[in-house]
């Protein structure tokens, strides 16, 4: 019983061996921006980005070396969060559209 009640109450994210399971994030790309532009987003967590639009984007972070590659449309792309820390991004592509976690 003591077991049971000790594993439901975990803290969210926590699994029964005390690692860390990781979010999964959705971010649009569409009419030329990422969408949301910012996400909170901890270590383990993977964050997916769908092109929306009728180009090509990419997903780019040189100096964090975080390269998708062009994504066309309706392609998926994801990228799992080696640290905490804030990671702004661009398309490479269009360097316009910005985006950025933390």
């Amino acid at each position: 019983m003591l077991r049971a009640a000790l594993v439901r109450d975990l803290p969210r994210g926590l699994s029964r061996g005390g690692r860390c399971r990781g979010e999964t994030h959705t971010v649009r790309i569409e009419g030329m921006k990422f969408i949301p532009e910012r996400l909170e987003v901890a270590a383990g967590d993977t964050v997916v980005w769908t092109n929306k639009d009728f180009l090509p984007h990419s997903v780019t972070a040189r100096e964090e070396r975080v390269e998708s590659g062009d994504l066309g449309p309706d392609k998926s792309w994801r990228f799992t969060a080696r640290k905490k820390g804030e990671m702004p991004y661009i398309c490479r592509l269009h360097p316009v559209m910005k985006g950025c976690w933390w």
